[in-house]
């Protein structure tokens, strides 16, 4: 590669991240380290970047982005008495001592009030859920690291080595944004990446979803149908959606809630 043209890959990737070390750049560019600190040493010369200690970064730092979505606090009004019915037999799986992922959203942290009676190893990436079971519970709790998006009320973080590797779960719990034919469905690349690293912690998945989820549709895959070993959802699931998963060999939990069994009756 032309020095023109690593200058152009490192300014690009400088820009998009921020911050990168040598180390990146090297692999970005497939230039050795001397060429790479070079390439550094011009840039900061023209005031292009910032040389920093075993990098580079942006001369402006981007704002914080959050993650897509709608926040925490808008999506913890809709469904409610479906969210609680869900939440509440997906804690009937659990038996006293068990570890278990929760992973954060509107529907997982109704779990927190069943969970208050009992005693299970908890790891979770939500503070909701966390500050909750802590404060009114007996639970062990075990929080991951990285960086906290407040409107979505959860933790993530983008690194191999963080502390979800550590963590053995005999079943996780989670939320969605749609599921399909394909699978289960997010909208934001690093809420994949980081909820596929808890996935690979767990026995067995067990999905917690309004029926209106199976209606919403995104364009990233987080998981395929056939990982998934159980779905807890209301009764206002159509036969054709049932038929679907049951096709995928998914376990189906479908709950009653008093929102929705009026809703039926006043159709």
């Amino acid at each position: 590669m032309h020095e023109k043209d690593r200058h152009r890959v490192i300014l690009s990737a400088v820009q998009d991240r921020s911050l990168l070390t040598v180390a990146d750049l090297c692999a970005l560019t497939g230039a050795s380290e001397a060429t790479v600190r070079r390439d550094i040493n011009t840039l900061d010369d023209q005031k292009r970047l910032r040389r920093v200690r075993g990098g580079a970064e942006a001369l402006a730092i981007k704002p914080f982005v959050g993650l897509a979505g709608r926040p925490f606090s808008v999506n913890e009004t809709m469904n409610a008495a479906e969210k609680q019915a869900i939440a509440a037999a997906a804690v009937e799986l659990c038996e006293d001592g068990e570890p278990i992922i929760i992973n954060g959203g509107t529907t997982t942290f109704q779990m927190v009030h069943p969970l208050a009676s009992r005693r299970l190893q908890v790891f979770t990436n939500s503070f909701p859920i966390a500050e909750h079971l802590l404060k009114n519970s007996t639970n062990t709790v075990m929080l991951s690291g990285g960086i906290i998006y407040r409107e979505q009320n959860i933790i993530l973080s983008p690194f191999e080595n963080d502390v979800t590797r550590n963590f053995y779960a005999k079943r996780m719990f989670m939320g969605a944004q749609g599921i399909g034919p394909l699978g289960l469905m997010e909208q934001d690349p690093l809420l994949v990446q980081a909820e596929q690293k808890l996935i690979g912690q767990a026995e067995e998945l067990i999905v917690l979803v309004d029926s209106s989820k199976f209606k919403n549709r995104s364009s990233l895959v987080l998981c395929a149908l056939d990982r998934i070993d159980t779905i807890i959802t209301d009764d206002r699931i159509d036969d054709r959606t049932a038929a679907m998963l049951e096709a995928a060999d998914v376990t189906l939990n479908v709950v009653s809630s008093g929102a929705a069994n009026k809703d039926v009756v006043a159709s």
